[in-house]
């Protein structure tokens, strides 16, 4: 086994999609990398549609995985909005929309996207499945619930709004959440096949419903929204309260959303949480640092939270690339890179949540006309009038991205790997 002489040894916390995105970075600029994961495997629990914008899929290009993100694009061309107690439905090209929000974009299930970016580092980063961070020391050492104790020059929390990380290193998640007046829910349904790339869409006052497919799944998914004044009393894992919840918010509000409530206890994959934003002032202390969710999540399913995490966790590898690996110089060069992005993405995902549920029966007159229009208008005046009017495919569009090149190899040695390493059993090899 060879490895960089010198490199610097860096754990990941988080499998997800911010977690292998950072690790495939951080080998190509030399580091050695660990990614520890509570999940047994990769994920396969259902997940839901997500968005990479075109500063993500740029990236995705320099990982040589666009053709995969591609190839597992949901293929939803077409969205029929129900207005609740509306006649009938108003019907939309998605592709318009898609156009305006960004001159590059797919919609990818999560858990396709997390599979892709696990795929091109697994020859190339070790990974623990089934384990977790119990304890970190300011010196780097770090202990797990299951594998022994071994010490880091440094550790990134890439593991989600509910990071074990941060909490470990900055307190409780309380301190840094914000309820944002929403909750979501998402659940699959097997065996569903006449949907054809459409998205069917339920919006009340306070409450949307909708189901999707992809088109290399059987099943759907479908996602709820729903609007309370403050953060519901359930634990994220106590799902037997989460589906009470769904169904109180949701009973009544049209025979096919009644519909898939009934599933509701036969679904093999369901998720529930509030729509929180992670508002923190750093996300950095000593040798450790937060990516993705863990550091600023704008609101799960409102946010654009995947493109935002792929962004970060690309950043944050050229940082720490571009100071030698040190973090002394990195960590802030990464937070001044990242702030202006996270803020216009918090703001963002405060106003679509206003209009993906919204508050009055206008609201949702609004939603429906203005989706109506959008549709009926040719392609060039309907994507202005959308960049007009959506903060958020403005900030997407927009965001742009320093180049991290990968670092050349080290002088006198061509290949960039040296020596036998020796210290890690089964340790992968790392390799530009």
């Amino acid at each position: 086994m060879t490895t960089r002489k010198g490199a610097l040894r860096i754990l990941v916390s988080g499998a997800g999609i911010a977690g292998p995105v950072l690790a495939y970075w951080l080998t190509r600029h030399g580091f050695r990398v660990t990614v520890v994961e509570r999940a047994a495997a990769p994920r396969r629990t259902g997940g839901h549609a997500v968005d990479l914008f075109r500063p993500a899929m740029d990236i995705s290009e320099k990982m040589g995985v666009l053709p995969r993100v591609e190839e597992r694009a949901t293929g939803t061309r077409r969205m029929a909005v129900h207005g609740e107690g509306a006649r009938r439905p108003v019907r939309v090209d998605l592709s318009k929309i898609f156009g305006a929000a960004s001159d590059r974009h797919a919609e990818v299930m999560r858990d396709d996207l997390s599979e892709i970016y696990h795929d091109a580092t697994r020859d190339d980063v070790e990974y623990l499945f089934g384990d977790s961070i119990t304890a970190l020391s300011p010196d780097g050492e770090v202990r797990f619930e299951n594998a022994a104790p071994r010490r880091f020059d440094l550790v990134v929390g890439a593991d989600g709004l509910h990071s074990t990380v941060r909490r470990l290193v900055f307190g409780d998640e309380s301190r840094f959440s914000a309820f944002i007046g929403a909750h979501f829910g998402v659940l699959t349904l097997p065996d569903v096949s006449d949907l054809d790339g459409e998205l069917v869409l339920h919006v009340g006052v306070g409450r949307t419903a909708g189901m999707y497919g992809a088109r290399h799944l059987d099943g759907a998914r479908v996602l709820f929204l729903f609007r309370s004044e403050r953060a519901l009393d359930r634990h994220h894992h106590d799902v037997p309260r989460q589906k009470e919840l769904l169904r109180g918010a949701f009973d009544g509000m049209h025979p096919e959303v009644d519909r898939w409530l009934r599933e509701l206890d036969r679904t093999p994959a369901f998720y529930f949480d509030s729509i929180t934003q992670l508002r923190m002032d750093t996300w950095s202390r000593g040798r450790v640092t937060l990516v993705g969710d863990a550091g600023y999540s704008p609101g799960p399913a409102v946010g654009g939270s995947t493109s935002l995490a792929v962004v970060g966790a690309y950043v944050l590898a050229g940082e720490l690339a571009r100071a030698g690996g040190d973090h002394e110089r990195a960590f802030p060069a990464y937070e001044h890179a990242m702030a202006e992005h996270v803020r216009g993405s918090h703001a963002a995902a405060l106003g679509a949540a206003k209009t993906l549920i919204p508050r009055s029966r206008l609201g949702v007159r609004g939603l429906a006309q203005g989706a109506r229009l959008i549709s009926a208008l040719p392609a060039g005046p309907g994507r202005a009038l959308l960049r007009l009017t959506t903060r958020s495919a403005r900030l997407y569009h927009s965001m742009t991205v320093d180049d991290y090149p990968p670092s050349p190899p080290a002088s006198g040695d061509p290949t960039g790997l040296v020596g036998d390493a020796g210290d890690r059993p089964g340790a992968p090899r790392v390799r530009e």
